[in-house]
């Protein structure tokens, strides 16, 4: 049984910050890759960023230079700082979570969510 405890998230002016996170509970040996994606009013579910457990990161080329990526191993948790929100922005933002364990299994887990509203 594994938990994902989303926060952050809320409303902003365009122009503005907002960082989230992603805590990570459980009875799991090992998290791998951890990732940020958002699903914007009637489209799909998009990849925002990604990092791996040594630290090399990935971003959409829509938000490259604006967010980043970033992991506390310790602390089970990932985050992730955007900075100079657009409109365009909004969105609910989910975090995904690779998880390892001891008999070798793998399994992705979604948070729950938590809604980013950036406005004009």
């Amino acid at each position: 049984q594994v938990q994902l405890v989303e926060s952050g998230g809320g409303l902003v002016q365009a122009g503005g910050s907002l960082s989230l996170s992603c805590a990570a509970s459980g009875a799991f040996f090992s998290i791998n890759d951890m990732d940020w994606y958002r699903q914007a009013p009637g489209k799909q579910r998009e990849l925002v960023a990604s990092i791996t457990r040594g630290g090399s990161t990935n971003y959409a080329d829509s938000v490259k230079g604006r967010f980043t990526i970033s992991r506390d191993n310790a602390k089970n948790t990932v985050y992730l700082k955007m900075n100079t929100l657009k409109p365009e922005d909004t969105a609910v933002y989910y975090c995904n979570v690779n998880f390892g364990f001891r008999n070798g299994a793998t399994m992705a887990s979604w948070g729950q969510g938590t809604q980013v509203t950036v406005s004009s």
